[in-house]
């Protein structure tokens, strides 16, 4: 290893020479990562990026020392702080663990104890490894969580992990992560789960804390607009090899090696929109470990590629922290090719060709949907009345034939509810729902089979959408002899011809979900999906899990087939970047109730309500500006229980005017471009305000 890449040992938390780390698959050792190399400064924040099975969670993972059984480091060292972590023994990582080195995981609910309070946990692992009494443990617990800036303290350290937000629980993980003053932070995608505006709130944290404590920072993720904001070097790993990695700046504003620039042209930028362009989705998938051929291993999915490809590039140094393993980097470097487009290529717009019109497909006028609370013994005993949670409340929505309408919001927003309650898994507590020329009724029961097919979903995760003992075929299979009444040889022809349509091959008929990767799981149940051939399709989250070139194949997937079937499409999401790119139309809401709804090509442009400017605000971009202004919001969105009258946005908005927002509903202004504002302030005045948040 080149020794201006890794750095003096006594410049360096972490230094990792030539690590190859292998797993046992049936009779033999397959490398999952070779030859790796990294270091990491305090006070520095590294990025490790990539698409799932590129090896990033691995690398961790031996960082750590969690490979288990089924994995081990075939070569290298892993020094840390001085010391080489593969030859401590079990006691002396205990020391490491609990002292120098912490995690912060994707999910901190399965992280935390159910049955014990949050200050409790903290407070035992202080008295673990800090030697503090109890008294002075449950003290620093309470000053930890002033740390990581959680609202009353005291109350959330009295709670249960259940009974505070994910992003309070993430909070809660940080905190005890950084009780012990650690040397090194692993950040395992700590912030996938959140919204944005939560993310926002988490990033700015971990990167005042780290800052502060002068912590070294692994960040693992494939959130490219994560990676723009708060780390300081890049690391691009592809199918067990470093690929490319530079200072932040330079790795995304000239990009070297194809996998890179095919991830960035995978992301939809603010603004982006289906009807002028399309999402450059990287062709194929990352090859098992079984599958790796010599030569350069990201040759097959290559645009780029030339006969020198198949001889495996080495990892050349370019100038100080910039490394690409490429044959062709001099001509990338040089401007004679372009990796965004291969020789001879062109990419076309987004074309939108479906027959549309103004009618409403879906039509909601005053939806509610509200659930009881669980009373207690007490007040059954009472007889006193069960309160209820407004998740929707008096909700006026329309989609119109062959269009997309995206529904963006926080979590506990009302989106999800609002999605159940039309597909019938919720029954609505008022108002009506007309589909076409017919009412839905509330709730499954009541709806037939003919009533069903012309409405279908696409749920976030497909592992719980499929059947895990069904093939791909039968799963298929079902709806089009249940719901279209197709006789079970014409059921067959059909299931290949869904495939074709969702770009996967016929055979993939004979498969069971467990011999898919996730985007392709996602892709079979879009399949299942039209397989009844819908008027309306409802996806909430369909693409929040997934990595973003799968992603970009999937928005591509969900334009062409609505195109090609003029079905509707309730699309809804906390990524309003993913959103804008996708709908016709946008409607934010905000507990239970609509702030704005704009077509897609006017809500990114000013006056906005305050809630979307946060929306936007809280974005992370893949072009960072300095000087752009951030909005952050305080606190959750409340629980929608006995809301008070005025605007539901009051109690967080940047913009608060008042008694008048606190006590009286606020109208519906008209915006420019058939935009509708639900806020007290006139629209010039949001233009005046837009303007001097932005100057």
């Amino acid at each position: 290893m080149d020794k201006s890449m890794a750095a003096n040992e006594s410049e360096a938390v972490l230094l990792i020479e030539d690590l190859t780390i292998a797993y046992h698959h049936g009779d033999q050792w397959l490398d999952a990562v070779q030859e790796f190399s990294m270091r990491i400064a305090p006070g520095e924040i590294v990025g490790l990026v990539g698409e799932s099975g590129s090896g990033k969670s691995t690398v961790a993972l031996a960082i750590m020392r969690h490979l288990g059984q089924s994995g081990r480091v075939q070569q290298g060292q892993i020094i840390f702080a001085g010391n080489d972590l593969l030859a401590l023994d079990e006691d002396a990582m205990r020391q490491v663990w609990g002292t120098q080195l912490a995690l912060v995981p994707q999910d901190p609910l399965s992280s935390l104890n159910p049955s014990i309070q949050v200050g409790e946990q903290i407070s035992e692992l202080l008295r673990h490894h800090s030697a503090l009494s109890r008294s002075e443990a449950t003290t620093r617990s309470i000053e930890l969580l002033e740390l990581v800036r959680v609202p009353d303290p005291a109350r959330v350290a009295a709670s249960y992990p259940h009974q505070i937000s994910g992003g309070m629980q993430q909070r809660v993980m940080i905190a005890m992560a950084v009780s012990t003053n650690p040397k090194l932070l692993i950040l395992d995608e700590p912030t996938t789960a959140l919204d944005v505006t939560t993310q926002a709130a988490i990033l700015d944290l971990l990167r005042d804390l780290i800052h502060q404590q002068g912590t070294a920072a692994l960040y693992v993720t494939h959130n490219l607009g994560v990676v723009a904001n708060i780390c300081h070097r890049v690391m691009v790993l592809y199918a067990g090899e470093l690929v490319e990695q530079a200072p932040t700046g330079q790795l995304f504003g000239r990009p070297l090696h194809p996998y890179t620039q095919g991830l960035l042209d995978s992301v939809p930028r603010l603004g982006d929109n289906k009807k002028v362009m399309q999402l450059r989705a990287i062709p194929g998938r990352i090859p098992s470990l079984r599958e790796r051929q010599p030569g350069c291993v990201f040759l097959p999915r290559c645009p780029l590629a030339i006969d020198i490809c198949q001889q495996q590039p080495p990892l050349e140094q370019l100038a100080a922290g910039r490394f690409i393993r490429c044959h062709r980097w001099p001509e990338i470097l040089a401007g004679e090719i372009d990796a965004r487009i291969a020789p001879g290529e062109t990419i076309k717009p987004g074309q939108n060709a479906a027959q549309v019109g103004d009618f409403p497909l879906l039509n909601l006028e005053d939806l509610q949907v509200h659930f009881d609370i669980r009373r207690s013994a007490r007040e059954l005993l009472s007889r006193r009345p069960a309160q209820k949670v407004k998740a929707v409340d008096g909700l006026d929505l329309a989609i119109p034939e062959g269009k997309t309408l995206g529904l963006v919001g926080e979590s506990g927003s009302g989106k999800t509810s609002l999605a159940r309650a039309v597909i019938g898994l919720e029954k609505a507590s008022g108002g009506t729902m007309h589909l076409l020329d017919f009412v839905l009724p509330s709730g499954l029961s009541k709806r037939n089979r003919e009533m069903m097919k012309h409405l279908q979903i696409v749920f976030q995760n497909p592992e719980e959408a499929l059947n895990p003992f069904m093939t791909v075929g039968e799963s298929l299979r079902r709806p089009l002899i249940t719901l279209r009444g197709l006789p079970n040889e014409e059921a067959d022809q059909r299931v290949a011809q869904l495939l074709a349509a969702v770009s996967l091959p016929a055979a993939y008929a004979q498969r069971r979900p467990d011999q898919l990767s996730g985007g392709e799981k996602q892709r079979v149940a879009i399949a299942r999906a039209f397989a009844a051939d819908p008027d309306l399709l409802i996806s909430d989250e369909p693409v929040s899990a997934l990595d973003v070139s799968v992603q970009a194949s999937i928005l591509n997937l969900l334009n062409e087939l609505q195109d090609e079937r003029g079905a509707g499409n309730l699309f809804i999401s906390h990524d309003l970047a993913v959103v804008g790119y996708l709908a016709d139309i946008i409607a934010v809401i905000y507990a239970g109730q609509l702030m704005e709804v704009a077509p897609a090509e006017d809500l990114f442009q000013p006056p906005y309500h305050p809630y979307t400017e946060a929306l936007l605000s809280a974005i992370p971009r893949l072009e960072p500006d300095p000087d752009q202004k951030q909005i952050r919001l305080e606190g959750d969105v409340p629980s929608q229980v006995d809301m008070p009258p005025g605007c539901p946005f009051h109690p967080r908005c940047p913009r608060y005017l008042g008694d008048i927002c606190r006590q009286e509903r606020p109208p519906w202004r008209e915006a420019p471009g058939q935009k509708r504002i639900f806020c007290h302030i006139p629209i010039k005045d949001l233009e005046e305000l837009t303007e001097a948040q932005q100057s």
